[in-house]
């Protein structure tokens, strides 16, 4: 039996090395060439941002064979890693395994703050973390290449920064490829902001990689030439130039592409500025995603389940094939030049053509680009009346100021066409400098599952040295799989926490929700000890600062040993921004302790 046994862990661990890929570079008459096993391999790739279970990972790859996709991009490994590379292996497609690097101050991706120069413990997380995931998926079969890090030089503050970022770039690929000699190590930047940087501090990495949009395609040899750079390169994400290359229009809004613009730029930009350049190993287009904000509406291939110009664009580039069904063309949406206040019903010119004439749904919408992060993204859906013959009219949204109207037009294949302009509500003189936050449906959950959070919890005080947050905890779970533990090991002083939005941020960042309509916080808890008392609330940034609080209440409860709910009525208090949704403050009782928190949350 111990014979058996062995032999089937060797025959196991053989199989797993033969079916591991190679892939490697070359050059071919002065060109640099990409082959996997030895056979020629021309990127055709898609960036891959959606959530997966065994049930969809299968439809979403063989979606993706439709649209001539055979490697995708991701940027950065986690849970569902495993299940996406066998999935994609299953398929024939290939992943660009991306390892994530953090960025050295807060930008478009994020409000992380890293320091490169002086973090010692940083690095070396993030360094043990890229050859865990190396380690762990480099004889997968679905494996590319490797890609590190995303922007970081675009997202870090000063050059001596970048030089050790570059630095400590150059250290993490050394390592990869002792790892792993088989896949080549690339690493991606924002237009070419990292390549001085790489060229001379990062001489081991063997592609690289740039993010970039439109017709900027069509320079990067000509960059190349400047820089004096002979490496392969490959566009690691590409689409219609994004907003912050947009101009404005005479209202000050920027103004994005219009569909068909989205689509010629992948479908006739293929060929024109990809794949007739030297030493291009390929592109992914960015983005297969399917979300329902201001970014999705740029950007990605699908819209809230519907097919967007990205999608049968990328298609056309891929196989050669238009359409199977085209999106409906909106050829007119023009608005009033003239503001009007919020609650005025005001006309809309809107134009529509649609090739196989499938019956049309319409419906209106508006983004507003000011505030936090949620609440710049965010769609909101607008009243409306009328009809395509007689006419559509819609009310203007309770906001103040510049926004972006949209009209979706869903034909009935799915496919979304839409359109966007700009208009400005006037609702006279208005001194008040607060942003509302951003709009929530209720229940609106502070912390449920442990993935993901409104609000983080960043906002340290007091003792907090002596203070452990671990958010997705599942030794005491009041619903669900996971709750959060908060162990205090001092045996006196006091310690409080907050959880924000932004992250770490006390008041000098638009942010925060607009929690009006809410009549309740409620929280389940439990402790380690029967006599834990503590104060439990939310608000407390003044309005001293930027950007503040408009309410807040705080309320003392005894958390027991058994999971009991906590109830906050919020009756009367002014909700319209709260950027600390839950704070509490709590002491020492004589020894270590701990207290499990779970379905927090505004009703």
């Amino acid at each position: 039996m111990k014979n058996y046994f062995l032999i089937t862990l060797f025959i196991i661990s053989f199989i797993r090395v033969t079916n591991a890929s190679e892939t490697t570079l070359k050059k071919v008459d002065g060109q640099w060439k990409l082959f996997v096993d030895g056979k020629p391999f021309a990127v055709k790739g898609a960036t891959f941002g959606r959530p997966l279970t065994k049930e969809n990972v299968g439809v979403y790859m063989k979606d993706l064979k439709f649209l001539g996709v055979n490697t995708i991009r991701t940027w950065g490994a986690g849970k569902e890693t495993k299940l996406l590379l066998d999935s994609a292996s299953a398929y024939g497609i290939k992943v660009m395994v991306g390892i994530w690097m953090r960025h050295g101050r807060s930008g478009m991706e994020g409000d992380d703050n890293f320091n490169y120069l002086s973090d010692t413990k940083g690095l070396k997380e993030m360094y043990e973390g890229a050859l865990e995931t190396v380690k762990l998926y480099k004889d997968h079969p679905a494996v590319l290449f490797f890609g590190v890090g995303n922007e970081v030089t675009l997202n870090i503050a000063t050059d001596p920064e970048k030089k050790a970022y570059a630095k400590f770039l150059e250290t993490v690929i050394l390592a990869i490829k002792k790892e792993d000699p088989k896949h080549p190590v690339a690493a991606v930047s924002a237009w070419t902001f990292d390549w001085k940087w790489w060229k001379e501090f990062t001489p081991s990495l063997d592609i690289y990689g740039i993010n970039v949009y439109g017709g900027g395609a069509d320079q990067i040899p000509d960059e190349m030439a400047k820089l004096g750079v002979d490496k392969p390169y490959v566009i690691c994400e590409y689409g219609v130039n994004g907003e912050w290359e947009a101009k404005p229009d005479k209202k000050g809004l920027l103004i994005e592409p219009n569909d068909r613009q989205k689509y010629d730029v992948i479908a006739k930009g293929y060929s024109q500025w990809i794949t007739s350049k030297p030493s291009c190993l390929g592109v992914y287009v960015f983005h297969y995603g399917n979300a329902s904000d201001h970014g999705a509406v740029w950007l990605s291939m699908y819209f809230n389940n519907c097919y967007r110009p990205a999608y049968w664009a990328t298609r056309e580039a891929y196989t050669g094939k238009k359409p199977v069904n085209n999106i409906p063309d909106i050829t007119e949406f023009t608005l009033p030049e003239i503001s009007k206040p919020y609650g005025e019903w005001i006309p809309v010119k809107l134009a529509i053509t649609d090739i196989e004439n499938d019956s049309l749904q319409i419906s209106f919408y508006y983004n507003q680009r000011t505030g936090g992060r949620t609440r710049r993204d965010q769609i909101n859906s607008l009243e409306f009346r009328g009809n395509l013959k007689t006419g559509f009219e819609v009310l203007v949204p309770r906001e103040n100021g510049l926004i972006k109207m949209y009209v979706y037009v869903k034909d009935s294949y799915n496919n979304l066409g839409i359109a966007q302009t700009s208009f400005i509500i006037d609702n006279g003189r208005n001194t008040e400098r607060l942003i509302p936050g951003a709009k929530v449906t209720f229940p609106f959950y502070v912390y449920d599952e442990g993935e993901k959070y409104p609000y983080l919890p960043t906002g340290y005080m007091g003792d907090f040295q002596n203070l452990k947050v671990e958010g997705d905890n599942k030794e005491q779970v009041h619903s669900g799989e996971a709750a959060m533990k908060i162990t205090y090991t001092n045996s006196g002083g006091w310690y409080g926490l907050a959880f924000m939005d932004p992250p770490d941020d006390w008041g000098d960042k638009a942010g925060g929700f607009n929690l009006m309509g809410a009549t309740k916080l409620t929280f389940w808890a439990k402790a380690t000890t029967d006599n834990l008392n503590g104060s439990f609330g939310f608000g407390m940034i003044g309005s001293d600062k930027p950007f503040y609080d408009t309410g807040k209440k705080s309320d003392k409860f005894q958390l027991t040993k058994e999971w009991k709910k906590y109830e906050i009525d919020l009756k009367g208090i002014d909700l319209r921004c709260i950027k600390t949704g839950f704070i509490m403050y709590l002491g020492g009782i004589g020894e270590q302790y701990s207290f499990w928190l779970d379905d927090v949350r505004y009703e």
